[in-house]
């Protein structure tokens, strides 16, 4: 009998030690700044298992891939380059996967959309003026994703005028770079954000999940308000692209800094913003745009068909009423009144 109790007696202690494990777990917290904005990752664990130098140096070496605004990045010397360049592996992912929803979006998605939002005042360098219809016919002869493809690590373009501007989904892709540093080393229960973009597991001290604010828009105007809806995600990620922040007036009208890259002109439509959950945010990033450019309709059928993504949005109805919905799989929402 004594012999048969050992091993549900090492259960028990083992079961007991693992408890006492989980209730010394401390809150860490990490913020710094990457991209031209700020990062901030938070997690319970043991000890501080992830330090500031890690993360900032994993941003640095992304940064030295993809970034438009360092001038040695592999991204601007593909950008210079007449027929491409060998690229290292984020840069492979990245591209890989927008051209993948590039072909779900129908062409709403286009890595190669830099031309555009440079001349619409987007970019690094601000043109002065919106280029007119003829110059947007010229400059749509770079855009498409049918003038690039992959050939191993080497990246080609089939016209020297192709240049990639991947700010739409790199984000999300660095969110989830800092997640895999964090599980790496065994932590399980995190939020990391970067620039609004966010990735969760797990839960706080306590088994208390981690909670997420929307920001809503007041009134009939596209100015920001207070957070009014509160989330809990779960495991997964939340990204938004909205229309209400970065734009310009040109002719009395409001230009918005997201393209349709099939016209070679800004998003106009009922659109104001898009929150998407997915389960990781380099999926989330890189549809929020293209849902912006798809309008209510096609994004509420497409998404339909979608089994592990979900948005909340916000429009204008055509009386100009500025309401919201939710659709299916949009993870821990609450229409609240």
């Amino acid at each position: 009998m004594k012999k048969n109790l050992w091993p549900v007696a090492c259960f028990f202690v083992l079961l007991l030690c693992a408890f006492g494990r989980q209730e010394r777990f401390q809150r860490f917290e990490l913020n710094g700044y990457a991209q031209g904005t700020t990062y901030s990752i938070v997690y319970y664990a043991a000890d501080s298992f992830i330090s500031q130098r890690q993360t900032d140096s994993l941003l640095q070496r992304f940064d030295r891939s993809v970034s438009l605004y360092q001038p040695n990045s592999l991204i601007c010397r593909f950008n210079r380059s007449a027929k491409g360049i060998r690229i290292d592996e984020p840069f492979k992912v990245l591209i890989t996967r927008a051209l993948q929803i590039s072909r779900a979006t129908g062409g709403l998605v286009d890595p190669t959309v830099k031309p555009l939002v440079d001349a619409w005042g987007f970019g690094v360098l601000k043109p002065g003026h919106d280029p007119g219809k003829e110059e947007v016919k010229v400059l749509l002869l770079n855009v498409g994703a049918d003038k690039i493809g992959l050939r191993g690590d080497f990246l080609f373009k089939t016209k020297p005028g192709v240049q990639l501007d991947l700010n739409g989904i790199a984000q999300g892709y660095s969110v989830d770079l800092l997640a895999s540093l964090l599980e790496q080393h065994h932590i399980q229960n995190y939020l990391v954000e970067l620039g609004g973009e966010l990735r969760v597991k797990g839960s706080k001290a306590g088994n208390e999940l981690f909670k997420i604010g929307i920001e809503g828009i007041s009134g009939d105007d596209l100015d920001p308000a207070p957070m009014r809806k509160v989330i809990e995600p779960g495991n997964g990620a939340i990204t938004t692209s909205g229309n209400y922040r970065k734009h310009h007036a040109s002719g009395g009208k409001q230009i918005s800094h997201l393209m349709n890259p099939l016209t070679g002109y800004p998003v106009q439509n009922e659109m104001i913003s898009v929150t998407v959950y997915a389960k990781d945010a380099i999926t989330a990033d890189g549809y929020d745009n293209g849902f912006m450019a798809m309008g209510l309709k096609r994004t509420m059928a497409f998404l339909s068909k979608q089994k592990d993504m979900g948005a909340y949005i916000v429009y204008r109805k055509p009386d100009g009423v500025i309401t919201d919905t939710v659709t299916a799989f949009f993870k821990g929402y609450q229409k609240q009144n």
